[in-house]
């Protein structure tokens, strides 16, 4: 039930998906800073870091 959630999250917010998976590290910080530029960088990120690596 929770990976669910944190796909919906990651999805939706992308930082708040890496960060319920691992935290305020290196990897929230460079999600935030591409979901800032833009969108979709930041959920590819999201996406990759939560689910292939």
């Amino acid at each position: 039930m929770i990976a669910i959630i944190t796909l919906i999250a990651t999805i939706l917010l992308p930082p708040l998906g890496v960060a319920m998976k691992h935290g305020l590290d290196r990897d929230f910080w460079i999600n935030l800073i591409l979901t800032i530029i833009f969108f979709v960088p930041g959920l590819l990120h999201g996406l990759y870091v939560n689910y292939l690596r």
